[in-house]
């Protein structure tokens, strides 16, 4: 057997984890048992935008996967009593309280109790057939972990042993010792966790909705996350560096949507400062730190946009082009009429210069942006689990556009180290904002911190895509001509299957039957989420209450099984209080299903492929053993 010098020693750095024959055998058993299952389930949910409870449940029902297996499973029952089981997975502690609380008879309750815990036992069956008991056992609760295993995995038949009844007697047991409730919440959590193998969060996790920290903590607890970052997601990315334009937008955007809460509570940011200085100064206006903190994010933003002229934003510096005595500003050499004329801290002189007061505000709250344990552990979580794109299984994943000229090609950015466009746009951009983070310090870090901000809305950000963000507009104009902002021509080719496909090629994806997954623009009214012929899905369906004016629907959730693929949408979800009560779900409706010639298992993944390059160098391993080339 030849073996090259090079392989010798990575087979003997390998011979240190298996040192052995039989070790090497046992693995190499394992890993080939586990390529030949069918590959798990991979979840992709898009524009989140701080909307915790609807998150959590679609979280909890596995995007309506659990609800249609109950329905697979149990056709005998009726339709309340698989609602009622179903919404016991979701809430196991809160629904038995509902219940518990009207059966008062203990025979009726023992009867319950077991009639459920046998229906949630072959649903958790049938939830992990698709994975090892190595897998399933790992990700089971300590406290009841042999005992799931038994009731799993045993037979209910007499057997050559004569235990009878086996999984009777154990779930007897369960309630005699009176562990019932504890077990029926344990095994419930397991099904629902179980039954998301892998997470792809299609960016903007952040801003809108009241409890953007929650979400992040929700996905910290799972261990198979990845996130395609989105410009809401970089502008707190930013403004957990540094960036003083990233925090005024952030306090903005958070005063504007009422959701002073995720900074105060959530991440310990105080904003007294700010409040006070808005109320000194902006007290006479409708939202006062609104106001304070817009004019400041203005200030900031200009510039930045005049130390940077490569950004190429010049349109967004207006207000050296406001006239205080008619009350009108210059926009795109139009001039139009100002709602307010209210500017306290605006100097004509030097509009781009923040007062003595103002840069007060700001280093304040810069300090206590930088100095939020939770909020750096958060970005730092997003750092870890997160990249501008993903390649997977052929597919490319990333959250808002690739910038393209009106012909379909790429269009190149100037930046510090030259023209980028295309892939090598993305991976300058992304290797950038990681040093602007963890760098120590230097030229490239401060290069870094100033590119949070273009990423979250310069016009060639393959995270905005927009011709330019019109907030001075909206918040000072009335004329809504002025609110318009123009997309990227990526929006307009993305019915192109040709443009689809040299996209897919550009990095490095199946071109020929691979799909582009993206979110950033909400899909409206009647209009529908699959374009080129479904080589392309933009799942941004409207999370947010704030779009759901516009979409109709609640988001959109794509998931990915070893039978294809399924796009569902989602009605708005209520109350967790509302659906357990009355046991109500996010309607689902799937969009589209488009499944595959033949199931796909773990071998045909990308993960699959880098699996059987270690089976591969296992067995080299195991001859290397068996001809006493490795002792």
């Amino acid at each position: 057997m030849q073996i090259s010098d090079s392989k010798m020693e990575y087979l003997r750095l390998l011979a240190r984890t298996y040192r052995s024959e039989d070790e090497v055998a046992a693995e190499i058993i394992n890993l080939e048992a586990i390529q030949n299952l069918p590959k798990g389930t991979d979840y992709f949910m898009s524009d989140i935008h701080g909307e915790y409870d609807a998150f959590a449940h679609i979280l909890r029902n596995a995007s309506g996967t659990i609800k249609r297996r109950i329905d697979e499973i149990f056709p005998e029952l009726d339709e309340s009593d698989r609602k009622s089981l179903a919404t016991i997975v979701y809430y196991p502690e809160d629904k038995l309280d509902l219940i518990l609380d009207e059966i008062k008879d203990p025979k009726e309750r023992r009867h319950f109790y077991r009639t459920t815990l046998f229906r949630l036992v072959r649903l958790l069956e049938v939830s992990t057939f698709k994975f090892t008991k190595s897998y399933v056992r790992k990700r089971m609760p300590k406290k009841f972990a042999y005992t799931i295993e038994e009731l799993l995995y045993s037979n209910r038949a007499e057997d050559s042993y004569g235990r009878i009844n086996h999984k009777e007697n154990i779930i007897d047991s369960i309630i005699e010792v009176g562990s019932a409730e504890e077990f029926i919440k344990a095994i419930s959590d397991l099904i629902s966790y179980i039954s998301v193998f892998r997470l792809h969060i299609i960016g903007d996790v952040y801003d809108r909705g009241p409890a953007s920290e929650r979400v992040i903590s929700a996905l910290m607890n799972y261990n198979n996350v990845d996130i395609q970052w989105g410009n809401h997601d970089v502008l707190w990315m930013g403004a957990a560096a540094g960036n003083l334009a990233c925090i005024a937008n952030v306090c903005r955007n958070c005063t504007k949507y009422d959701n002073i809460h995720t900074l105060e509570v959530g991440y310990g940011i105080s904003l007294r400062h700010l409040e006070t200085f808005a109320l000194k100064y902006y007290g006479n206006t409708d939202n006062p730190m609104v106001h304070a903190a817009a004019m400041m994010q203005f200030k900031l933003e200009g510039q930045l946009i005049k130390k940077h002229k490569c950004y190429q934003m010049e349109s967004l510096l207006l207000l050296d082009k406001i006239d205080l005595e008619k009350g009108t500003v210059m926009v795109h050499g139009k001039e139009y009429k100002l709602n307010t004329t209210h500017f306290p801290t605006l100097d004509p002189k030097d509009p781009y210069k923040l007062t003595p007061e103002e840069e007060a505000v700001m280093d304040n709250l810069q300090k206590e942006f930088l100095e939020s344990e939770i909020l750096q552990q958060h970005v730092r979580y997003l750092f870890n689990n997160g990249s501008f794109y993903k390649k997977l299984n052929g597919n490319l994943l990333f959250h808002g556009c690739i910038p393209l000229t009106e012909d379909g090609e790429f269009d190149p950015i100037d930046t510090a180290e030259g023209f980028k466009s295309g892939k090598e746009w993305f991976d300058y951009a992304e290797k950038l904002i990681r040093t602007g983070y963890f760098a120590k310090g230097g030229k490239d870090k401060q290069l870094g911190v100033d590119m949070f901000w273009y990423l979250w809305c310069g016009y060639k950000s393959p995270m905005f895509g927009k011709e330019r963000i019109t907030t001075f507009e909206r918040l000072y104009i009335n004329d809504k001509e002025t609110h318009v902002e123009e997309k990227n021509p990526y929006y307009s080719l993305m019915n192109n299957v040709d443009v689809v496909e040299k996209l897919l090629k550009e990095f490095g994806c199946d071109e020929k039957n691979g799909i582009i997954i993206n979110g950033h623009m909400p899909v409206k009214k009647g209009s529908s989420p699959l374009h080129a012929g479904g080589r392309l899905i933009v799942i941004d369906g409207g999370f947010a209450k704030a779009y759901q004016k516009t979409t109709g629907i609640a988001g959109y959730t794509l998931v990915q099984n070893s039978n294809g693929f399924l796009l569902s949408s989602h009605k708005p979800f209520s109350t967790k209080e509302r659906a357990v009560a009355e046991e109500l779900d996010i309607e689902t409706t799937p969009v589209s299903e488009e499944p595959v010639a033949n199931r796909i298992r773990n071998k045909d993944t990308d993960e699959g492929k880098q699996r059987a390059k270690e089976i591969e160098n296992l067995k080299l391993l195991l001859a290397a053993y068996r001809t006493g080339l490795i002792s």
